[in-house]
């Protein structure tokens, strides 16, 4: 799905207290965004062994089998996230050391649909150092000039978890780079100028990092925002996302495409972007407020429009039952929202307020009651009708209690 986004953004807004130490992760490789060179990442979960095999097939295994970093599993464990038969939900480990704003997270394998788990998440804290002044003057690197955007990803993978495996690790990093030029925009109170001064790195020029060039002004007849800076960033980085993944599939690195749900928090405003058939929700006092909206390829003139939602976080005094539920089709295709909402209320108030484990435990029983229990040579919900089959992962990001919103 995410590769047929480059036709879902041609109408696109071009280029949202103290941050914390900026993250260790690599710039982007072989893409035109990458400028400079920084530590690698932490290696993901390891692949398991396959025996002897073409190149090719060690390249499909090793890029199909891996799992989110953050879930630390072991060689045993990622044995036990393979298996279909006992299709065992997947959680991070409870040592202390939680997600970002204390998010929930829970994923379990299909019942046989594809040979491994094609779905694939992120979860980061992002630093966004500005590339330059709003002047257009050179701007010497300093820590306490930048941005911190906090980052959700779910990837769901077709034909294939490769394109999903490198979504989850890419996509981040190109919202990053969208965001350099923005900067000291989004820091200023004012109104953002119709138009930012041309750099060297224009769009059309050897140098196609920057968003912004010579001819970067908005029409006079739409409102600029904050808001929709930050919105048209998001989309260009799905752009460049679709573009760097076609390349990879050209030259047979990458296999299958992915649905992509994004959730970027920053500066008191959550922002959403969904391509494909996942979902994200906010349950709030009961209410539910969708923030996404599925479509498919024959949907073309909606997901112009219905790409990126945004929350403003800071008109509304949350609880910590407040919550933002992301999930792949393998919840949705079985459970509805209002099951979700009865759900949280049902898990969250078997939790004190402040126990930061609530959201784990919430991600787990929404994904332990998608998949049912093995019964019937099949996988049963309580009232027997068949539960889901495909892989299914769900984050459950707090809009209030542990999240801190400065």
């Amino acid at each position: 799905m995410l590769n047929r986004v480059r036709s879902a953004v041609a109408h696109l807004v071009s280029s949202g207290g103290a941050p914390p130490p900026r993250p260790k992760s690599p710039d982007l490789p072989n893409a035109p965004l990458a400028q400079t060179a920084a530590p690698p990442e932490a290696p993901r979960s390891p692949p398991a062994r396959a025996g002897s095999a073409a190149p090719a097939k060690t390249v499909e295994a090793r890029v199909s089998f891996s799992r989110p970093t953050f879930l630390q599993l072991s060689p045993g464990g990622l044995r036990r996230a393979d298996d279909h038969a006992g299709r065992a939900v997947q959680s991070p480990p409870d040592t202390g050391r939680r997600l970002p704003w204390s998010t929930g997270y829970a994923e379990v394998i299909n019942a046989g649909k594809s040979r491994h788990n094609e779905d694939q998440a992120c979860c980061e804290v992002v630093y966004v150092e500005g590339r330059r002044s709003v002047s257009g003057a050179p701007r010497e690197p300093s820590q306490g000039q930048g941005l911190c955007f906090y980052y959700w990803g779910l990837f769901d993978g077709h034909a294939g978890g490769g394109a999903a495996e490198m979504a989850s690790r890419l996509l981040h990093r190109h919202i990053r780079e969208q965001l350099k030029d923005l900067v000291e925009i989004l820091q200023d109170p004012l109104p953002p100028p119709l138009c930012l001064p041309s750099t060297p790195g224009a769009p059309g020029s050897s140098d196609s990092s920057h968003v912004v060039g010579p001819q970067s002004c908005w029409s006079s007849q739409k409102e600029v925002t904050h808001e929709s800076l930050v919105v048209g960033a998001i989309e260009n980085a799905f752009q460049f996302m679709d573009e760097q993944m076609a390349r990879e599939r050209r030259g047979h690195q990458v296999e299958g495409g992915c649905c992509a749900l994004v959730v970027v928090y920053l500066l008191g405003k959550v922002y959403v972007a969904n391509a494909g058939d996942s979902r994200a929700i906010i349950v709030r006092n009961g209410e539910i407020i969708p923030m996404s909206r599925e479509f498919t390829p024959e949907t073309e003139r909606q997901r112009l429009q219905l790409l990126v939602r945004v929350y403003d976080l800071t008109q509304y005094e949350h609880c910590p039952d407040d919550v933002l539920v992301l999930g792949t089709d393998g919840l949705w295709d079985v459970t509805s929202d209002w099951e979700v909402a009865a759900t949280v209320d049902r898990v969250l108030s078997a939790y004190e307020p402040n126990d930061a484990s609530r959201y784990t435990a919430l991600a787990q029983a929404l994904v332990l009651g998608a998949r049912g229990i093995p019964r019937d040579r099949g996988w049963r919900l309580p009232n027997n009708k068949l539960g889901s089959g495909d892989d299914i992962s769900v984050f459950v990001i707090p809009l209030g209690g542990p999240g801190s919103y400065s």
